[in-house]
């Protein structure tokens, strides 16, 4: 369950971030959603550094694994002696190795993006309209419902101005 508080201005959110940590809402399950890229820590701090370097790395060693096999796979099964010259070549088997390298180190530095980035995520999500024009809103995910009234009294008493969940219809 997820329930949205929109407020006026960045005190009255920052507030109910707060008040949210101090009734035992872990900042895990807060987020803010604002039309100002407010830095982060202002609201609320991300605790978890994205790594989908290590995506891109793995996808890049994978596609170059894939890139040798395929180019002196095919040397090596087609044997076509050219003069003193060797059936696998180093030049053109490292360029096929070097673009098939990059093109999944680019696939994988997507793809982990993505992944970081929850998308795509199909839930319902609430959204109130006024933040794309100057609100700030709170988000809090739960499990439990008696979280998500904890959650809604908490953030009425720092001055929300409304109060969504994904159930509600805009």
């Amino acid at each position: 369950m997820e329930i949205l508080g929109v407020f006026a201005d960045l005190d009255e959110a920052a507030r109910a971030v707060d008040d949210l940590l101090a009734i035992g809402i872990p900042e895990t399950k807060i987020t803010s959603l604002s039309s100002v890229p407010y830095p982060d820590g202002v609201l609320v701090r991300e605790k978890h550094q994205p790594r989908f370097y290590l995506g891109s790395l793995a996808f890049g060693a994978v596609g170059a694994l894939i890139g040798f096999s395929l180019a002196a796979g095919t040397a090596w099964l087609y044997p076509l002696q050219t003069g003193d010259k060797p059936i696998i070549s180093i030049f053109p088997v490292g360029i096929i190795t070097y673009e098939l390298m990059m093109l999944f180190a680019i696939i994988g530095t997507l793809v982990g993006m993505f992944w970081c980035m929850g998308l795509p995520d199909f839930r319902p999500k609430p959204y109130a309209a006024e933040i794309a024009i100057g609100a700030i809103g709170i988000l809090v995910q739960t499990e439990h419902p008696g979280e998500v009234e904890v959650a809604r009294r908490a953030m009425q008493s720092s001055g929300a101005q409304r109060l969504c969940t994904e159930e509600d219809e805009e």
